[in-house]
């Protein structure tokens, strides 16, 4: 799944020499520097976002953030892309680096065990709100259960382990991420923990490329994101043979989902969707459905037929009548 020719050479030899570096006087690894991998820079997916566009004037009272980055050409989706959002369970995924990070330093043991205590226990997602206080989780345990059930209380027991939210807020400044913060730990049910769909989008970028975590927990990184059980989203969109390492988040304000997507003519990309809504609209969902369907025609389709479609020129009003192709039906999954 995870092709490690796109890593680059600078980053991976920075990367090798962090891991095999002597202790420091503090007694974690010696840390090395490393610069930010650069994302190819590629144009604007107009056609796509002209669909996208369209399929999104149906649904008044929703406001739908969407980025799409194609890894091979840097081409690339922004609707509302910079936009801040609530950003639910979605915020899972930045922790769950930040965890990987301190793993790859040597901070943490994936088969460290972890307490869960009174102020961890959280409602919403997860059976681990259940369980009698003071039960006992390795790492690894509570990491795949916030990630595949979302579980609320195994985020909160992770976000303790790793400083609390103003160490974990530095740490996404330090990655570059200006709109990604946690205000509060979870369920965030009225939205304080924000991010934008293209601080997402271009977070998991940068780890796909090499940048941030070592190859051993990059893949560790998508190996759990491919256990999400919450399949009502992106994936939905995606045809047969392709597969999704992804994260949802739902709350009544905001629903969205963030992946990368391989398929199986050998594209790669990653996409966010997030839509602001009334109440449980459940339109919002409907939405993201559609839009992954769309992204995912798009991106597959062959090469001249995607350059054709960017190119277009405009038919004359007689073309326009017998050619012009059928609305997009709001209700077709």
């Amino acid at each position: 799944m995870l092709d490690p020719a796109l890593r680059q050479d600078v980053t991976q030899a920075a990367r090798s020499a962090t891991l095999n570096s002597p202790v420091a006087a503090d007694g974690q690894p010696a840390r090395v520097a490393m610069s930010p991998v650069a994302l190819p820079t590629g144009q604007p997916m107009t056609a796509l976002q002209n669909s996208v566009q369209s399929l999104t004037s149906g649904y008044t009272g929703l406001t739908p953030g969407v980025f799409v980055l194609d890894i091979e050409t840097g081409n690339y989706l922004d609707l509302n892309g910079s936009s801040l959002f609530a950003s639910a369970s979605m915020i899972k995924v930045p922790i769950l680096i930040a965890l990987l990070q301190d793993v790859d330093a040597g901070k943490i043991r994936l088969d460290e065990s972890l307490t869960m205590k009174q102020v961890d226990v959280a409602t919403g997602s997860g059976d681990m709100q259940y369980q009698e206080v003071g039960s006992r989780y390795s790492v690894l345990e509570t990491a795949t259960k916030m990630i595949a059930i979302s579980d609320n209380t195994a985020t909160n027991m992770l976000i303790a382990r790793l400083g609390g939210i103003e160490l974990l807020n530095q740490r996404f400044r330090q990655w570059g991420l200006t709109n990604t913060a946690l205000q509060n730990i979870l369920p965030d049910l009225t939205g304080t923990n924000t991010t934008t769909p293209k601080e997402m989008a271009e977070l998991l970028a940068r780890v796909s490329q090499g940048d941030l975590l070592s190859m051993q927990a990059r893949d560790r990184l998508f190996a759990i994101m491919l256990q999400t059980e919450t399949d009502t989203l992106l994936p939905t969109g995606i045809g047969e043979g392709a597969t999704i390492a992804h994260k949802t988040g739902d709350i009544g304000s905001m629903v969205g989902d963030v992946g990368l997507i391989d398929t199986p003519q050998g594209k790669r990309y990653i996409m966010t969707t997030m839509v602001q809504r009334p109440r449980n609209d459940p339109r919002a969902q409907e939405l993201i459905r559609q839009i992954s369907k769309a992204t995912y025609e798009f991106i597959t389709k062959p090469q001249t037929q995607a350059i054709e479609s960017e190119t277009v020129q405009p038919a004359s009003d007689s073309e326009a009548q017998s050619d012009r192709p059928a609305e997009p039906d709001a209700t077709t999954r």
